[in-house]
């Protein structure tokens, strides 16, 4: 047991530190503290000598400098069973300090802000807070080191339990717990660093040599994309993207693996649209996706693309699910396991009870924000990274090599394919009828293929339809397959060898054609 009698605390975040302090002074325990901590303290009446007071040394350069003092890391590293050590501390006058409490700057809550700058992030690096914790953490033998305020009610509850003093087991606890979250906080800034737009500018590479990677547990799955699969769910603590990893449950059953990449697909096509925007989604890949003047209205444009492969999917919203939209899906509540939204009413969580297993997932400050976000993919024995995808096509760059060229309504409805398209997996093709998708295939070996999917799926609904294809035709049987079914105008890439014949078939049926000069493959 380890009797505390001296305890440093400098926090960040405060929640809980009143009742710690309490607690310790009950003990007698001697309290420094430094700057808004020491104020806080003080305001409870509750006695604290200052660090610069204990050390003799004011603090500097802006509070740069304040606890990366021998008085201070003396006092956390000397081994109190090491005569030598004790008759150092002795001449030098350093006292020991058997607890300390530190949380550190929020570095990555303020890298996660929308145009933070590089200054003001390097501002919230913490120096002497990593220093005492990491120092007190090797000497946890002899010293208690809390950096999560979420230990406090236990602390407090075993230091009454012993008069003022905490077991060597719960030392040790303590101890890898701060080397978790200071390896979780370096390798915050870090990726921060290696990714900031202002020091790529000055490297001709733009991934890091090094990636260092932490991610955080939000729960255990039942099991993965099988039965016999373990799975569990981790979110990176340090990203400013809303998405799935920030949604909040608001009822139905746990949630699938599965589940949890469906909804990704969901909510990440309908924040490419600034209108009332629904996709509907199964293995994630969209069975529909539409954009209407309300989201009623874009919800059912999307299910009825194809309402059969609709059926058991994931629904995703970009707007506040009202009553009205509550009850449209609810007409057909067998076709939805779950719906993400940026928001709920009352009234639609109301009328959502009625199916008790329906998963509602609100998503908090839903936005899309991240250039500095990159994606990755797992590989037996390594890991692929690159930036998202998120190029805008421009029309200024578009061009319109056949003779034919599209409407203005049809150039709308191209677009709208053309942001869809990029969230399918290739081979991908997604047919539009207005900005509603009226047929889609996917992930087919052949574009072609992909082709005579989408067209079969839209049926009749094909004739007079716009084609939007993720990558380039290598033939122009995907052209011939587009005119037999009725469609009237592509948008695609182009850059293949078979351009000119593309165009010349193009030409033949009257087809207009739009290239983009950008591809979205999706694996």
């Amino acid at each position: 047991m380890v009797k505390i009698k001296r305890a440093l605390i400098s926090v960040s975040d405060k929640t809980g530190i009143e009742d710690l302090a309490k607690t310790l002074n009950g003990f007698s325990v001697e309290i420094l503290s430094t700057g808004g901590t020491a104020k806080k303290i003080k305001d409870l009446g509750i006695s604290v000598k200052d660090v610069s007071q204990y050390t003799g040394f004011p603090e500097m350069m802006d509070g740069r400098v304040k606890t990366l003092h021998p008085k201070i890391h003396g006092g956390l590293l000397a081994l109190r069973k090491n005569k030598e050590h004790m008759l150092v501390a002795k001449k030098h006058g350093i006292g020991m300090i058997d607890m300390v409490v530190v949380n550190l700057y929020p570095f990555e809550k303020t890298i996660a802000k929308v145009n933070v700058t590089l200054e003001e992030a390097i501002e919230n690096i913490d120096i002497g807070g990593p220093s005492m914790l990491r120092s007190a953490a090797k000497n946890y033998k002899s010293v208690a080191v809390v950096t999560n305020p979420a230990k406090y009610p236990d602390i407090i509850k075993e230091l009454k339990e012993n008069n003022g003093s905490l077991s060597e087991a719960t030392l040790k606890e303590l101890s890898v717990e701060v080397f978790k979250r200071t390896s979780e906080y370096d390798s915050a800034i870090y990726r921060y660093l290696a990714q900031s737009s202002e020091l790529r500018a000055q490297s001709s590479e733009r991934m890091p040599k090094m990636l260092s990677l932490n991610f955080e547990k939000v729960q255990s799955l039942r099991y993965g994309e099988n039965p016999h699969q373990e799975a569990a769910f981790y979110k990176e603590p340090s990203s400013g993207e809303s998405g799935i990893c920030n949604a909040n449950q608001l009822q139905g059953k746990e949630l699938s693996f599965n589940n949890i990449l469906d909804l990704n697909a969901a909510i990440e096509i309908v924040k490419d649209f600034d209108k009332p925007a629904a996709s509907v989604i199964k293995h994630t890949n969209p069975c529909g996706a539409a954009v209407a003047e309300t989201l009623s209205q874009a919800y059912v444009d999307a299910l009825e693309c194809d309402r059969l492969s609709a059926f058991g999917s994931i629904v995703g919203f970009n707007g506040r699910v009202d009553k009205g939209l509550a009850e449209a899906v609810m007409k057909e509540a067998d076709f939805v396991e779950c719906i993400i939204a940026p928001s709920f009413d009352n009234d639609a969580k109301e009328i959502f009870l009625r199916k008790k297993n329906l998963r509602l997932l609100e998503v908090p400050g839903f936005k899309r924000t991240s250039e500095k976000e990159l994606d990755y993919k797992k590989v037996v024995g390594g890991l692929l990274a690159q930036d998202m995808d998120l190029k805008i096509a421009q029309k200024s760059e578009f061009k319109i090599p056949t003779r034919r060229k599209p409407s203005r309504n049809e150039l709308e409805y191209l677009l709208f394919g053309w942001k869809v398209v990029k969230h399918v997996k290739s081979n991908a093709i997604v047919l539009c009828n207005g900005t509603k998708t009226v047929g889609i295939g996917a992930g087919q070996m052949s574009r072609v293929d992909s082709v005579i999917i989408a067209c079969r799926k839209a049926g009749r609904k094909s004739r007079g339809s716009v084609m939007a294809s993720d990558a380039f035709f290598p033939k122009p049987d995907a052209i011939t397959q587009a005119h037999r079914a009725g469609i009237k105008s592509i948008i695609q890439p182009g850059g293949s060898k078979a351009d000119e014949d593309i165009i010349n078939a193009c030409n033949k049926y009257g087809i207009a054609m739009v290239l983009t000069g950008i591809r979205h493959f999706k694996h």
